[in-house]
């Protein structure tokens, strides 16, 4: 008897993830992945073995501010309609025009070299930061309306599932391939990335959850630009809300965007990397996914978000004691292992949180906001500052103040949670249709 009740438990826990907009959620994050890894790591370990010196290459992080400017666009991905295609479905024919952009543009950084100067190399780069962070508006929104409010950690959990596959294999594949045929080949073979979420837009179709407004005119096209802004910030404690996603990552991003140059003047080898990002990192940010999913469940989202960020702070601290015992495989494994755990943890707690914040009318461009602001100031700071604060403090203090860059998120979200406002800033993804599953929805339990 307590084997057919261990095993329907079992069986309850796993049916979840593998629901139909989940399983989706997974194939679309493996393509969001790896055009941040072709122009983040991958890049950066390029740059390296071409002898960049380290202010040069931590400037190339300001490639992914393109990212941060998602919002002057988004609109365009919810409101215009491609011609012919667009038959498709909204959605559905700017995953396939947005994903063939991706392709192409990562062909384009295979084929510059850094030895012949650099400025072809930033061109490259901000055009596979372009397309990119256009692939992300419509994979976000896609994912956010497929998804029903009680599938949003579930969902979160599984993009993240994708992402880091996408990301790892990508990485790792291009750093295996470089060390044997050249940067080229290996940045032409991980352009094939981008099809997984072409081919699930294709086989699932159009979002059922999606909120189309009719746009007719100038004066209403102009409303599409400005309207998921005033809807958001017409909300209770909306700067706030939004001063908590701007801070939240300063830390994060820091210290991910770094640590190529740790691992490299620590004397690893591409292949020791990619071992230990594959090997350690990799199923250590799985495990941690597997347990933030669990922890949304049991505490709810506010303590949930809280104790990942307090563990996402934790992590680069790993990386201060690394630099601190050299090259160690133990150490190695250890630090990259506790950090991936600790963003498994809040790329599932987090996204949920931030993809409540949605209306379902403007998914695009509201969540295009939110994403671009949860990195922009990181971004600036590493892309102008990074490499010098390495060069003057050493990455022992380096990653310390990225320690202490964590703590003013952890603080704010704290009050945020105390005071109630988590609640009430809520949009529509996270609240229509609620009570659509047995399972019930978790965003506010256990706060």
């Amino acid at each position: 008897m307590d084997t057919i009740v261990g095993k329907r438990s079992w069986l309850e826990g796993v049916k979840p993830y593998i629901e139909k907009a989940p399983l989706a959620s997974f194939f679309l994050g493996i393509s969001s992945g790896f055009p941040y890894a072709m122009i983040g790591a991958t890049l950066t370990t390029r740059l390296k073995q071409a002898d960049i010196d380290k202010a040069t290459i931590t400037a190339f992080a300001l490639a992914f501010l393109v990212y941060n400017a998602k919002p002057l666009w988004a609109w365009i991905i919810d409101g215009v309609r491609l011609p012919v295609i667009g038959r498709l479905g909204q959605r559905v024919s700017w995953m396939l025009v947005i994903g063939a952009l991706v392709i192409a543009a990562v062909a384009n950084l295979a084929l510059v070299d850094p030895a012949h100067g650099l400025e072809s190399v930033v061109i490259a780069a901000i055009l596979v930061g372009f397309a990119g962070a256009s692939f992300d508006i419509v994979i976000d929104a896609y994912r956010i309306e497929i998804l029903k409010p009680y599938q949003l950690g579930v969902g979160s959990g599984m993009v993240q599932y994708g992402w880091r596959i996408g990301s790892a294999l990508a990485g790792g594949l291009a750093l295996v391939l470089a060390a044997r045929v050249g940067w080229q080949i290996a940045y032409l073979a991980c352009a094939g990335f981008a099809l997984p979420a072409m081919l699930t837009a294709l086989l699932y179709g159009e979002p059922e959850r999606r909120q189309q407004i009719a746009r007719r005119g100038a004066r209403a096209a102009l409303r599409a630009i400005w309207g998921p802004f005033v809807e958001f910030f017409q909300r209770a404690g909306a700067l706030v809300v939004l001063l908590f996603i701007l801070i939240h990552k300063i830390g994060d991003t820091l210290a991910n965007l770094t640590l190529r140059l740790l691992f490299d003047d620590l004397g690893y080898t591409n292949d020791q990397i990619a071992v230990f990002d594959i090997g350690v990192g990799f199923w250590a940010f799985l495990v941690g996914i597997f347990v933030g999913g669990v922890l949304y469940a049991k505490l709810g989202l506010k303590r949930s978000v809280l104790l990942s960020l307090v563990l996402m702070g934790v992590s680069n601290f790993s990386f201060a004691a690394l630099a601190m015992a050299g090259h160690t495989n133990l150490g190695m494994a250890a630090a990259v292992g506790f950090e991936n755990f600790a963003s498994g943890i809040g790329g599932v707690t987090v996204v949920a949180y931030f993809s409540a914040l949605c209306d379902l009318r403007f998914t695009a461009a509201q969540y295009a906001l939110i994403s671009a602001a949860a990195s922009i100031v990181g971004r600036v700071l590493t892309g102008t500052t990074a490499g010098s604060l390495v060069e003057a403090l050493g990455y022992v203090d380096f990653y310390l103040l990225t320690t202490a860059a964590a703590l003013p998120g952890i603080l704010l979200f704290w009050w945020m949670a105390r005071s109630g406002l988590v609640d009430r800033s809520m949009g529509s993804a996270g609240t229509e249709g609620e009570g659509e599953s047995e399972g019930g929805d978790a965003r506010t339990e256990g706060g």
